[in-house]
């Protein structure tokens, strides 16, 4: 994957849409190489936000104070099934442009249909980054939305081949149908996660075309890179299996893309749930354990452990503690920590914030009943969760998660990880 062409890609399509179209229009292409070097990059972003939001961040409550978080494990879970989705919304997106071409006086093609969608969609995939940002997110994914259908407009007189008299009612039937599609896929992940969120986004600056740039490897721009590089090597699978009209292969080679992209350019293959054990104690902050769950999950085939425990009794301080690894979706850990946005909230009720210490990131949060929480990100991989009930202050809770072995979990960050 060239990272480079990639980021020229975004910021041409943004800013001169009418000379790129006439280009992306030209490019030898293939359905893997649009998705391998351009959708299963941009569309991780909408995904990693919604993330942030739901289960670090979480969702304000003005009137009480406060927020509502989605749990880490849950979190995870949507995340990946909101990824996986959002690709096939654009897979059949493509079939519908494509199916709908003649009727507007177009030539059927797939690849063409795939970039038509994919660019057009571009602003949204970007801007989806200041979904952290509340109503001013909210507006700029609808300022999104609205130059996408622009985009779409413009580029199929030249994608699809049709007259450009035609192209407004295209763009509409394409956009009605792909509205539809959206209710559908939208009732089907409630089914699956028990949320439906929509991924919006727009247009941001500060892009980089220089032909000479290189992403550190330990950066965000970095870790995409690496993604692609594998999500590029296991495309090459793809092509030879669909070539050989071996069936199992296909699949084989489409899972092999699918875990290198979340896994950020590795297999991951999750702790194993004995192997999570030592690390929920029988004791915490001097109560005994009253309940324990260890289980690995693999929603949609990728996988994710998880130990959750209870501790103390009665009227008195009681603690939560939940350890996860996001195995499969390591990859997007790793974004999570890079793109995090500090921040610090207080109200007359207590205060939450995010932020970077010693390299992880740590959210905490608390209001003035005595209950709170405090989460640490380790390894880019597991995440430590600890919530107090009827507890002194935030310092119990930090004692509480300090007590653990975080250093032994944090040196387990590259088990069960395969590169290449």
């Amino acid at each position: 994957m060239d990272f480079n062409k990639l980021i020229a890609r975004v910021k041409n399509i943004l800013l001169t849409p009418k000379t790129e179209w006439p280009v992306i229009a030209a490019e030898p292409d293939t359905v893997p190489g649009i998705f391998t070097n351009y959708i299963v990059i941009l569309a991780a972003i909408p995904a990693v936000v919604q993330f942030l939001k739901l289960s670090i961040i979480g969702i304000s409550i003005p009137i009480v104070g406060g927020s509502i978080r989605m749990g880490i494990g849950t979190g995870i879970t949507q995340m990946i099934v909101v990824y996986i989705v959002s690709l096939a919304v654009c897979y059949l997106m493509m079939l519908i442009i494509d199916a709908l071409a003649p009727t507007f006086g177009g030539e059927k093609n797939q690849v063409q249909a795939l970039k038509s969608f994919a660019y057009a969609y571009t602003p949204a995939w970007v801007v989806s980054v200041l979904g952290l940002l509340g109503l001013l997110g909210s507006l700029a994914g609808l300022a999104a939305a609205i130059y996408g259908i622009y985009l779409l407009y413009l580029g199929l007189p030249h994608t699809m081949k049709c007259p450009q008299e035609k192209a407004g009612g295209y763009a509409a039937a394409t956009i009605i149908i792909g509205f539809v599609l959206s209710l559908v896929l939208g009732a089907v992940l409630a089914s699956v996660t028990g949320f439906s969120g929509a991924m919006t986004g727009a247009m941001s600056g500060g892009l980089n075309t220089s032909s000479t740039y290189t992403p550190d490897k330990n950066s965000a721009l970095g870790t995409l890179a690496a993604i692609g590089q594998q999500a590029e090597a296991a495309s090459k699978k793809m092509e030879a299996a669909q070539k050989s009209g071996d069936a199992n292969a296909q699949a084989a080679a489409a899972g092999q893309m699918l875990g290198a992209v979340l896994g950020g350019g590795s297999q991951v293959e999750a702790l194993a749930p004995d192997a999570l054990k030592p690390f929920v104690p029988e004791t915490l902050a001097g109560l005994p354990r009253t309940s324990l769950s260890v289980q690995k999950q693999a929603p949609l085939g990728m996988q994710v452990s998880i130990a959750e425990a209870r501790y103390g009794s009665g009227n008195g301080p009681s603690y939560e503690l939940t350890v996860t690894d996001s195995g499969s979706a390591k990859g997007f850990m790793a974004l999570a920590g890079f793109g995090a946005m500090e921040n610090e909230e207080q109200t007359d009720h207590g205060y939450e914030k995010t932020y970077h210490q010693d390299g992880r990131l740590v959210h905490e949060q608390w209001n003035q009943s005595g209950d709170g929480e405090y989460t640490v990100v380790l390894g880019d991989r597991f995440i430590v969760n600890v919530k107090g009930s009827h507890v002194a202050n935030i310092d119990a809770l930090k004692s509480a998660l300090g007590g653990l072995n975080l250093a032994g979990l944090e040196a387990l960050k590259s088990q069960g990880v395969k590169n290449g």
